[in-house]
Order: structure tokens, then sequence, then C-alpha cells
């Protein structure tokens, strides 16, 4: 499927981007308002990437990506695609913990936090100033050596309650782990902290419809259900890309695509020098997940009972457990009509996400799998029977996603929700010195995640191809 002014596709290009994910459509519309001809290839048919939705039944329409970003999106908006899309941000101001350790409301800012952390906690105004002032002023390129859980056991001492207060949210905002450095949370988590969470008002097929009528109006030239069979490399230079037997020229690729695959899949081991090869297979892939998307009856309605609610039945927060199969962990999204005033009958929804391996469900039987399914289905109405006592009766329709579901409609490897751990994001800034002309933005580093790091980083990585392009010129 073509999207563009002429109903055609050129043979040649300044920059063809492989992916249309938040990350390859703000790069190909800043490259292009910058006069660049560019060429967005999306092996789906709709843009969004992870950031999408799905109808069924006519009327319920899920969106998959959970709702929530810093308030750093509305700036990135506003700058880079256009006021109206930046005006269609709305702050989530009831998020909730409810534990077997804590039940708790909050905005998400950092004086609310603040707040809790010191009056329902009884922590030190000084522990917690201190430990605001250090993770405000982390970046990329702080010590990487102590973990999550030695940064949290440092300030707040065999705090259990305070520990998975503080690191709970960002797990399921970037998949990180009590395992993993430090500055991998506090980045994250300091963007969150500055005034709370958002979302986009509308819902994500409103969002992702004016960002293509965006690109449209800027010249991109958008290919839907077009599946890039290969990076094409001639004398350590990009030459363009191969769909099935089409060859496509351009002086750029850039892949928005997994890393991992875009190397070893899209371009090739043989392509690069074998030290750098060394250290891609030394890049770890983040973790998947499942989810289970609820659509309630026309007709119903529920209670507002918050817009993001993190639950558990642990006992203690750890990271076995919250990737385990058999986890209580979860997090609800809750949608409800005022998201989508636009639509006359919009209804309520509710998603469900856990974390989850790749390897878990990778390994099952065709009947293992449904049974799987089906207990994932099971275990979460249980929960949020208990969140929302009525729920049952009130959901028509009902349907359970696994890392295979994101794997076959992401190509990310291994289904990853977040690409790669920090050692990814070296790997992803460096393709350009190994082969001229290549280029990646996507999910990596974890600080490169969710919906903001993921815009952010498309315009990174669009600076990079502006320069290569300049000094080619």
């Amino acid at each position: 499927m073509l999207l563009n002014k002429n109903n055609k596709v050129t043979q040649s290009y300044d920059v063809i981007i492989i992916g249309g994910g938040l990350g390859g459509m703000t790069a190909a519309n800043k490259l292009a308002k910058n006069g660049r001809k560019v060429l967005l290839l999306e092996a789906h048919d709709k843009l969004g990437g992870f950031a999408t939705w799905f109808y069924r039944k006519g009327r319920h329409i899920f969106d998959v990506s959970l709702h929530g970003f810093p308030i750093g999106m509305v700036k990135t908006c506003r700058k880079y695609w256009n006021k109206e899309i930046a005006d269609k941000i709305i702050q989530l101001k009831r998020v909730r913990f409810i534990n077997p350790l804590y039940n708790i409301e909050t905005d998400f800012t950092v004086e609310d936090f603040t707040s809790k952390l010191i009056n329902d906690f009884k922590v030190s105004q000084e522990q917690v100033d201190n430990f605001f002032q250090l993770i405000m002023n982390m970046n990329y390129y702080d010590d990487k050596k102590m973990t999550n859980g030695e940064l949290l056991e440092g300030f707040f001492p065999g705090r259990k309650d305070v520990h998975r207060f503080l690191i709970e949210p960002i797990v399921y905002a970037n998949g990180s782990t009590l395992e993993d450095p430090a500055v991998t949370y506090g980045i994250v988590f300091s963007n969150f902290m500055s005034k709370g969470v958002y979302s986009f008002e509308g819902g994500t097929d409103l969002v992702v419809k004016m960002m293509q009528d965006e690109l449209l109006k800027n010249s991109v030239d958008i290919r839907l259900r077009s599946k890039v069979g290969k990076i094409v490399i001639k004398d350590n230079v990009c030459q363009g890309v191969l769909i099935d037997d089409e060859f496509i020229s351009s002086r750029v690729v850039l892949s928005n695509g997994n890393l991992i695959g875009t190397i070893f899949n899209l371009v090739g081991e043989e392509n690069f020098t074998p030290s750098f090869i060394e250290k891609v297979k030394k890049v770890r892939l983040n973790t998947s997940s499942c989810q289970v998307y609820m659509g309630i009856k026309e007709g119903e309605t529920i209670e507002d009972v918050g817009d993001l609610i993190f639950y558990s039945e642990a006992e203690e927060f750890q990271t076995d457990e919250l990737l385990s199969m058999n986890t209580t962990s979860r997090t609800f999204s809750l949608y409800y009509p005022r998201l989508r005033p636009q639509l006359k009958n919009a209804g309520y929804s509710i998603v469900s996400s856990t974390n989850a391996r790749y390897e878990d469900w990778v390994t099952l039987s065709r009947e293992e799998y449904k049974a799987r399914k089906e207990e994932l289905i099971r275990a979460t109405l249980i929960s949020l029977e208990k969140v929302i006592p009525d729920i049952r009766k009130k959901i028509d329709y009902i349907e359970s996603a696994t890392p295979l579901t994101i794997k076959r409609y992401t190509q990310h490897e291994k289904g990853a929700s977040f690409g790669t751990k920090h050692e990814g994001l070296e790997i992803s800034m460096g393709l350009n010195k190994e082969i001229k002309g290549l280029f990646h933005t996507g999910s990596v580093g974890i600080i490169m995640s969710g919906w903001l790091g993921a815009a952010n980083y498309g315009v990174i990585q669009s600076y990079e191809v502006e320069n290569y392009l300049e000094s080619r010129a």
C-alpha cells in the first residue's frame, strides 16, 4: 500500500527508513522538513510500531501501548511534529499502587512522591532530598557499575516497601530490573517525576493518523505492507534496500527495526568488522511482555478507579517473580470514554500487561500455548475483580497476547518490548562508523525506550544522518 502525493515510489531517495515506529516516523518528519527526499517503509498495514491499536467486534478499540509518558513529549511533539499533536497531550492524574505492602494513589510528581515517602513511608526529608538530587542529575555517561538494587539499598537500607514504590512503575515503563545499571532507572524516573504522567487524548489511532497526515504534508513517501528483505551494501557503503526482487536506491538507510535483527538479518554479519560483531554478540535483548485486552459491553459503565494501576499480590518486589509465567504483578491501563471525546459511542476498555520471557512461551506445544493463554486471562480477571468487583459480567470481549504475538507483529527479536539493554546504545550509534550511510533508531539502551525516548532518539539520529549527507555533498 502506497501513501504519497504522487501515488508512486521513485527509485532513488536521500534516506530510506525501515520501520514506522515513533523513532522512524519522527526521523522521517525531521529529515523531510529539512528538504530531504524520504521513503518510509513499514511491513505492517499501518504506522506506529509498538504505539498501535486494533479494532474488535466493530466497536472495541484497544491501544496496544500502555499509555503513559513524561511531560517532555509535549515539547518534542510541538518542535518536531506540530502544535495540534502537542495539544492532544493530557495528564493522567490517578496512578495507583496496590500490593501487600501498601495501597497508595499519586499523581506521579516529585512533590507528591516526596510527600508520600515522608508522610506514608516515614522516610526522613534528608534521605528523600538526597535521593532525588542524585537521580535528577543522572545521565547516560555516568558510572554504570552501581545497580538499581544497590542504589535503592544505599539510600533506603532494608526498606523493601520504599524500593518497590520507587522502581515498580519504571519496570513497566522500560523493562529495567533491580540488576540493571542505576543510571537506566534514574534517567527515566526523573523524566516522569518532573510533572507526572501523560497520554494522548483521542487515542493512539488518532495521534498516529495525525502524524501520518503530517508526514504526507511534508512529502514523505510511505509504503505499507513492505517488508525489507535486505539492506544492500557495496564497498562498505549503503546502496539502498531490496523488497523481494525490487531494489530501491538511497544514500542513507535508517533502520527503525530491532537492532540485532538489523545487523544480522538485514545487513549480514559479513559486512561488519569481526571486532564490532564481537561487541554486538554481547548485547542483551530486553525481556518481552504479555497483555490481556478487555472490552466493556455497550451501555455498561465502570467507575473511575484510576488511570494506571500497578497491582501485585507478591509479598516482595523481585525480578524473577515479575518475569514468571505465574506472576501476580501486572499493570492495568484503564481507557475511559473521555480518552476519545471525538467518538460519539466511545466505550470502556482495560488492558493488563505483565512482563514475560520469550523463552517460556516459544517452547510450548500448540495445546500448551492455548492453555497458557487461557490461564493468563483467568489470572488477570481474578486480579482485576479485586479492584473492580463486578467487572467480569461487564466484559463482552477478551483476548490475550504473548511474546510470540509481539514478535509476529513487530518482528522484534524474541518479542523484546524495549529492544536491548544499555550496551545496545553504543552499537546502535556506531553503525555508520562500520558501514557508511547505515544508521539505526529504536528502543536501545533502556533509556531510549517508551514513547518519548523513541521519538527523541529519532530526532538525535536525524541529525546524525543530516551531518553524514552534508559531509558527502
